[in-house]
């Protein structure tokens, strides 16, 4: 599960901070004035840049590289 950090955009990384926090699909779209959609595609891309399969791989992902 290594992703070449450069390759996370910027919308992407703010998403993938909102995450951390706890915060839904819904929560993040309101806070970052996006659609949900949007907010799952976001995912989406990080879920394959990064190679983690679900949510929450993704947030202990994240969280591994702080």
């Amino acid at each position: 599960m290594a992703a070449n950090l450069c390759t996370i955009t910027t919308a992407e990384t703010q998403v993938l901070q909102a995450l951390e926090q706890g915060m839904s699909n819904k929560a993040i779209a309101a806070a970052l004035v996006l659609s949900p959609r949007t907010v799952e595609c976001h995912i989406s891309h990080l879920l394959a840049k990064t190679g983690c399969n679900s949510r929450t791989q993704l947030l202990l992902w994240a969280l591994a590289r702080r």
